[in-house]
């Protein structure tokens, strides 16, 4: 009988953290255009990194991580330094295929999304300094 790894999430459960994921960023998304953000690029994927949401409002670029866990305060811990600079590297990458925002006010946000709760935005919540 073939062993069982107790410590890899079930294939259950990893689809439905993706699908709960799906969701947060789909509320996130909305949230923002409800405060005259424009989503330029949603689920952005470079080899060093994702980006969740890209959104811009006048002259700035916002890259937008989303955490949905139970609570705010734990999504608000979940957006690690190491998660933090992949994020920045992608930043990188995305910039260089868009030049045309590369003079744009740039910052890194944070979106927490938890059941029964608005979504919480936190502009600014790192910055791209290591």
């Amino acid at each position: 009988m073939a062993s069982t790894d107790r410590s890899q999430p079930s294939v259950l459960a990893r689809i439905a953290a993706f699908r709960t994921g799906l969701s947060a960023e789909a509320s996130a998304a909305e949230y923002l255009e409800r405060e005259g953000y424009r989503i330029l690029a949603r689920r952005f994927k470079a080899r060093c990194g994702e980006i969740d949401l890209i959104a811009q409002c006048g002259s700035l670029v916002a890259f937008v991580e989303v955490k949905a866990r139970g609570n705010i305060d734990d999504a608000a811990y979940a957006v690690t330094p190491r998660q933090q600079s992949r994020i920045v590297a992608a930043a990188e990458a995305w910039l260089s295929r868009h030049p045309e925002h590369a003079m744009s006010e740039l910052r890194f946000d944070a979106i927490l999304i938890a059941p029964k709760a608005a979504p919480r935005h936190l502009p600014g919540a790192f910055d791209a300094t290591p």
